[in-house]
């Protein structure tokens, strides 16, 4: 599977020897450039690679300017002063090439293994005037290598790129006209029906390409004909604001497919702009720590007035591209909150949040949703801006409530009451399942052994919402256990051998819903083997557990329950930092659903539920 990577994300290698690959829509140069400790190119023009010249150590050669490229790479022949590669795309020249980056569809460079297999990814998107643009790093970090997503783009080209990593001006100019000496002949372009090169977009049902490039920014061509030549820089366009936000535009059958995804759409835009900014603050006190060294190192520019200025140089530079990450993560942060307010009122009653006026109306559904709301996921970057997070129906996975310790806390973090919040929080979700399920569709167990959510429970037992209660104790807890797993048994002979008629009569068809409050009291090791069997098994028939557990207090049975804990997804009764992101690595703040202090849209929507499972409606 391909790791799509975000700007300043990285990602270890785990090999030595592997190719950088690039698909582009127009014919692009390609070239390299070993990094020593300084940041300055390692040994001047001697550790560039460009087309047609030797290349250095552990690089071969870059192909002429393509559409594609495979460059091969063996870090283990690298030189030992190498502590970074930076790999380039350039604008090449020539009668109807574009003039700038931001004229083309987004270039994507590929990290590909021995094997050819496609390791990772990275589209080379948010440029504009330039013309030659660093697209990814190879660095060298405690001995292992990694590769980062940068996307650093420069109006000056290839020069000003090379300038950037200590090359002299002269000597940059005289690399590009090195390359302009040996004869390139750019891979022919695929045969396009429109008369003046266009970017390719996405087929249009009549059978064309979406032009995305607006008539008045068309390229012109460059004045130089060889691969590194610095075209006149294009009219900007003129500055325009982004589109006003819509509920429902996302891809979808229905308006509620629509909104699920669209809020998947907003999760995963929060995920890569606070990637791409955390990735751009690394790199950027990387960059200032090797400037920082590259003074220290001289014993006879550490002091003095030319070190203060080094050092104030390297915080500007600092300083500045902090500022623009920023100026980046706000904007994005801003486009973000304004759909969510236009997303969140439109949101259905199995995506809502308990304060919104939808449940005000609340009608039983005739299907079960799509999906439904847990709580809301945030980041630190952006703490007002709350995204739903939804987990498709039905369960694949069993939930978790945490009543033990918390992440975000220190040392032996137990709020006062936090079993009691955790119980009210079991008695929330399970309200909402049967509030969007339809009538008789969801069957609630619940095994309160000690009888010490019988408070949080009390308004559903009541409503005749839960079904009827086990005895106390364990032998209350075998019981129910014994039923489900025969349920599950059943069910799955049923399904593997094509006779879903002939479930026995009586057998209740719905899903159903087995709540485990103050885990594991009342178990005994036979009835923790058949807890863990439904959490296996249940969920493809239709059998789904919702556990209330501090998971210290399970700690006798060793590494029986490990299992267990692994396959649920946990969840907490108050705010925690927990929920650990794999894509991007973040560590997302999960807040557990509330119903608004004062408010009685519980008791409604309970009433109306109740009302609707009663015979005869």
């Amino acid at each position: 599977m391909t790791a799509e990577l975000v700007r300043g994300q990285n990602q270890a290698l785990p090999w030595t020897r592997l190719e950088i690959g690039v698909e582009a829509d127009r014919a692009l140069a390609l070239g390299a450039v070993l990094v020593g400790e300084a940041g300055h190119a390692l040994g001047g023009a001697e550790g560039i690679a460009l087309p047609g010249a030797p290349p250095p150590p552990g690089l071969a050669a870059p192909g002429p300017p393509g559409p594609t490229h495979r460059l091969a790479v063996d870090l283990g022949a690298l030189p030992s002063a190498a502590t970074r590669l930076d790999l380039f795309l350039a604008l090449p020249g020539g009668p109807g090439a574009p003039a700038r980056f931001g004229a083309l569809a987004a270039p994507r460079v590929l990290l590909l293994g021995p094997g050819g297999e496609k390791a990772a990814g990275f589209a080379v998107t948010g440029l504009a005037e330039e013309t030659a643009v660093v697209a990814v790093e190879l660095y060298r970090r405690n001995g292992a290598w990694k590769i980062r997503a940068v996307g650093q783009g420069y109006q000056g080209g290839v020069p000003a790129l090379l300038t950037d990593r200590g090359v002299d001006p002269e000597t940059a100019r005289g690399l590009a006209a090195d390359a302009q000496a040996h004869p390139v002949a750019p891979l022919p372009a695929a045969p396009r029906p429109d008369p003046e090169p266009v970017p390719a977009g996405p087929a249009t049902p009549s059978g064309g390409r979406v032009d995305y490039t607006h008539p008045g920014r068309r390229p012109a061509a460059p004045a130089g004909g060889h691969p590194y030549a610095t075209p006149a820089p294009a009219a900007p366009a003129p500055p325009t604001a982004p589109a006003a936000p819509v509920a429902g535009d996302a891809s979808g059958w229905s308006m509620e497919e629509r909104l699920h995804n669209q809020v998947w759409g907003m999760f995963e835009d929060l995920a890569r702009t606070v990637a791409a900014y955390r990735g751009a603050v690394e790199f950027a006190e990387d960059r200032r720590e090797r400037e920082l060294d590259a003074v220290l190192d001289d014993p006879r520019s550490r002091t003095g007035q030319g070190a203060a200025d080094a050092r104030a140089a390297a915080s500007e530079r600092y300083e500045a591209l902090v500022a623009r990450a920023q100026e980046a993560l706000d904007r994005d942060l801003a486009q973000l909150a304004a759909e969510s307010q236009v997303v969140e009122p439109a949101l259905p009653p199995a995506l809502a949040g308990w304060e919104s006026p939808v449940w005000h109306a609340y009608r039983p559904p005739e299907q079960p949703p799509l999906s439904v709301r847990l709580g809301d996921l945030g980041l630190p970057e952006a703490p007002e801006l709350r995204i739903p997070m939804l987990v498709r129906l039905p369960l694949e996975r069993g939930l978790w409530i945490d009543a033990g310790r918390l992440s975000d806390g220190e040392g032996d973090s137990r709020p006062a009451g936090l079993r009691a919040l955790a119980a009210g929080s079991a008695a929330l979700h399970a309200t909402r399942l049967l509030a969007v399920h339809p009538p008789g569709g969801l069957t609630v167990h619940l095994l309160d052994p000690a009888g010490s959510g019988a408070a949080a429970f009390a308004g559903l037992r009541n409503a005749g919402l839960l079904a009827p209660a086990s005895a106390a104790g364990a032998a209350g807890v075998a019981e129910v256990l014994e039923r489900l797993t025969r349920r599950v048994d059943l069910v799955q002979m049923a399904v593997r051998g094509g006779a879903r008629d002939a479930l026995p009569p009586g057998l209740d068809t719905a899903e159903q819903l087995l709540v485990v409050h103050d885990f594991p009291h009342g178990f005994d090791d036979r009835a923790v083997t058949r807890l863990r069997y439904l959490a296996d098994e249940g969920p493809a028939v239709g059998a789904h557990l919702l556990l209330v557990a501090d998971r210290d207090d399970a700690a006798g049975y060793g590494p029986l329950l490990d299992p267990l804990w692994r396959g649920l997804l946990r969840i907490t009764p108050l705010p925690d930092r927990h929920l650990a992101d794999p894509w991007v690595h973040h560590l997302w703040t999960f807040t557990p659903p509330c119903v608004p202090r004062g408010s009685a849209v519980l008791e409604t929507v309970v009433g109306a539920t109740a009302r609707a499972r009663r015979p005869g409606r």
